[in-house]
């Protein structure tokens, strides 16, 4: 399949999903997190794109859910899976779980679900999964003190092509390749016609160059896990707690995770450490070193009496002397214990080498002077020598560890992955666990629903009171108001939803039909005006015809029209949706009145009214088959008649209904 073949991929969307290595892999293997990670790709957009390559692939035209209450219902049954996964990722790789009327479709989620009921959501898992996040392709880097070299166009062309982060120079010849050393830390030249060539500096011959980047440029693999590195170090902790085979060797990844810092640098390494920090401190050690020098002799001198006899001072006048030289006279060896304690200090603040430290003692010079000052060519030869060395120390360490890591980077983007999708399936483990499902039967005409209850109400799941219910094709279901018709026909359509979506469903068991499509209408507010009237009958017209399997839910259809109109209309799309073999719940008031209307015998089932207790409504929640339940106004006469004044009153008023 090409990308522009996935349904809802336009030319714009399949150029921007080709910056990815394999774009169509990614869609394939539902990776939301890595569509999501080409530019200008959102997250939703790439659920919306992995949705489609599904059903693409199952050949599913989609349209299951047909009306706005049946997307309402999946929209809160999917927020109600989003909410029990951790990460981002898992929220939106739930969106592409949809119900379908394909069996591969609906089969592929059952046994992924299965396989989830069987996870574990251990309190330590979900906490590292916190820290989980899709892997993210590192910023730009770029390499300042290394460079390329070759004589040749076209091998210049390639190499800026396979190293974006170096600098890439054409050089014609030793000289100018001697010139490059000058200026940079490293040159790699790429021709062999320099094999051979002696050139100061850090000069490496390698012709292969192009075939093992790594070598010359660490900080791309170092890069790579210093982004991720929290989210990696999360994935193992998740890998170990959980149990799950890793893609990757585990304590090997961890323990080159340990040897990076948050910017791709090396850390852990004692003696770049302290090459770093002599670098930092040189001038603040040379400050106090010049000053304890000063100090010192400040104190020398203010204790000695010198005396100069004229014919001296003559001498030193004459020779145009000035105080160095009284100083070298009078004070030479005050001036070198001085001296040698600012070189000591220097050596011993920065922690340097011996070989460093005879740099260090050039900073002072020998012949007395006062004030002491530093010699600044010196400090500068100092601070070259230790950053040279910095960087040569930090180049060897980055090319040892990016070498070790180097092999693990595919491996370490399936452990993140891997970690991503447990959350998807921990989520719908905690879904089946917190609403008591169970997997569901397709088949047939009609639903059975044993202890159903629905997640949608507005009360604590454990609170809700069970159901039982099905019915064998269309059926009329009556009850008071507030009795619970609404909340039955939300948690029919909560079942046919998961069912088709694959997921277990919240009862004991249950069977539903295989259907095309769900078609839920919610109770329309108030009486339709004669445009809106006549666009809900087309919408009616429009679902009986054809031969596709539906379900139908409608929730006080007769609110559209006036009552005695209404038990008509109903009772004829009863009879078309009857002569279809449609599965169907209508929720009505009128139900005596559609049934005595209605060509064929039409199952009028009830949700029992018990009676009223203190102002409050007491039913049994589970319809019962044949039955035409009571209405409200006609309890509330029945409790009156009961407690005896003016009882004959309303006995007269009981015996209308």
């Amino acid at each position: 399949m090409e990308l522009e073949e996935v349904p809802g991929v336009g030319a714009k969307t399949a150029e921007r999903l080709r910056e990815l290595d394999d774009p169509m892999a990614a869609v394939e293997r539902e990776d939301v997190a890595a569509v999501a990670s080409a530019s200008g790709v959102s997250a939703g957009r790439a659920a919306h794109i992995v949705r489609g390559a599904i059903r693409a692939r199952h050949d599913d035209p989609g349209g299951f859910l047909a009306t706005d209450r049946a997307r309402e219902v999946y929209d809160a049954v999917l927020a109600l899976l989003q909410e029990r996964a951790v990460t981002t990722y898992g929220e939106h790789r739930l969106a592409t779980i949809y119900p379908s009327a394909v069996d591969s479709r609906i089969e592929e989620v059952r046994a992924f679900a299965e396989r989830a009921r069987e996870r574990d959501p251990d309190p330590a898992v979900l906490d590292a999964l916190a820290d989980v996040a899709p892997v993210e392709r590192p910023a730009d880097v770029t390499v300042r003190d290394r460079c390329l070299a070759t004589t040749d166009a076209e091998t210049y062309s390639e190499a800026s092509e396979a190293f974006p982060e170096l600098s890439v120079e054409i050089v014609e010849d030793a000289h100018g390749l001697a010139d490059l050393a000058r200026g940079y830390a490293s040159v790699v030249a790429l021709d062999e016609a320099f094999a051979g060539v002696t050139i100061d500096g850090d000069v490496t011959v390698d012709p292969n160059a192009l075939s093992h980047p790594e070598e010359y440029v660490p900080e791309r693999t170092l890069a790579f896990f210093a982004t991720n590195r929290a989210s990696l170090r999360a994935a193992i902790r998740v890998h170990r707690r959980a149990g799950l085979e890793a893609a990757v060797d585990l304590d090997e990844l961890e323990a080159g995770l340990a040897e990076l810092d948050a910017d791709g640098g090396v850390a852990g390494d004692e003696e770049l450490e302290r090459l770093q920090i002599a670098v930092d401190d040189l001038d603040a050690a040379v400050s106090t070193a010049e000053s304890m020098a000063n100090d010192r002799l400040r104190e020398e001198i203010e204790e000695r009496d010198v005396t100069i006899e004229g014919a001296d001072l003559l001498s030193l006048v004459e020779r145009g002397a000035g105080v160095d030289s009284l100083l070298s006279r009078e004070l030479a060896d005050e001036y070198a214990e001085a001296v040698r304690a600012a070189r000591e200090h220097v050596a011993d603040a920065l922690a340097l080498r011996e070989d460093e430290a005879s740099l260090a003692d050039q900073v002072f010079g020998d012949e007395p002077t006062y004030p002491v000052e530093r010699r600044e060519e010196a400090v500068s030869r100092l601070r070259e020598e230790l950053v040279a060395e910095r960087d040569r120390r930090a180049a060897k360490r980055k090319r040892e560890v990016a070498a070790r890591l180097a092999n693990l980077r595919a491996g370490a983007a399936d452990l993140v992955r891997d970690a991503l999708e447990l959350d998807v399936e921990l989520a719908v483990s905690r879904f089946c666990a917190d609403f008591d499902c169970t997997p569901a039967e397709r088949a047939g005409t009609g639903f059975d629903i044993e202890g159903g209850r629905s997640p949608l109400l507005d009360v604590p799941f454990a609170d809700v009171e069970p159901v039982d219910y099905g019915v064998s094709g269309v059926a009329l279901l009556s009850g008071v108001n507030s009795g619970g018709k609404t909340s039955t026909l939300d948690l029919v359509a909560v079942v046919v939803v998961l069912a088709h979506m694959g997921l277990p469903v919240p009862a004991e068991s249950a069977r539903v039909p295989a259907v095309e499509e769900l078609h839920y209408y919610a109770k329309s507010q108030g009486t339709l005006d004669a445009g809106a009237f006549e666009s809900t009958l087309r919408d009616f017209a429009a679902l009986t015809r054809g031969a596709d399997a539906k379900c139908v839910l409608v929730d006080e259809l007769e609110s559209i029209t006036e009552p005695g109109a209404s038990a008509k209309i109903i009772a004829g799309i009863l009879e078309e949706l009857h002569d279809a073999g449609a599965t169907g719940v209508f929720v009505s008031h009128l139900a005596g009145e559609i049934r005595d209307t209605a060509a064929y015998d039409v199952d009028v089932d009830g949700i029992r009214a018990v009676g009223l207790e203190d102002g409050e409504l007491v039913v049994e929640r589970s319809p019962e088959k044949g039955l035409l339940a009571r209405s409200t106004p006609e309890l509330i006469v029945e409790k009156l008649a009961e407690e005896g004044a003016d009882r004959a009153f309303y006995e007269g008023l009981l015996e209308k209904f």
